[in-house]
């Protein structure tokens, strides 16, 4: 999708007033947009493996073993993504004298946490 600031970058409907889908949005360097996306990428072809697994028969552990695999690497985009959201959204809120960023982020802690 084309990255149009009078758009949504979700839905592609205008943002001039609220967007019908979200208010929040951010804007990723094109490096870390690859990033993230290569990871998903990645998870989703783990994921894809497992269900052939299925298919297939794969003995349980084996199957185990791969869904570890596929948590892990979510652990990681989540630290990766969040690490990114700390340097940049965090920060440049707690600038702009809005601290309810914290309460926010402690929230997405502990939901991860979990």
């Amino acid at each position: 999708m084309e990255n149009n600031k009078d758009n949504c970058p979700a839905c592609g409907g205008k943002t001039e007033n609220k967007c019908c889908c979200c208010e929040k949005h951010k804007e990723r360097s094109p490096k870390e947009y690859k990033d993230l996306l290569n990871r998903l990428k990645r998870i989703e072809g783990q994921v894809r493996g497992v269900e052939h697994m299925i298919e297939e028969d794969a003995y349980c552990t084996d199957v185990l073993v791969q869904v570890a695999a596929i948590n892990a690497a979510l652990n990681s985009f989540n630290k990766v993504l969040l690490g990114n959201h700390i340097r940049t959204c965090v920060a440049e809120n707690i600038r702009e004298g809005n601290d309810e960023v914290v309460d926010e982020l402690v929230g997405v802690i502990q939901r991860l946490m979990k």
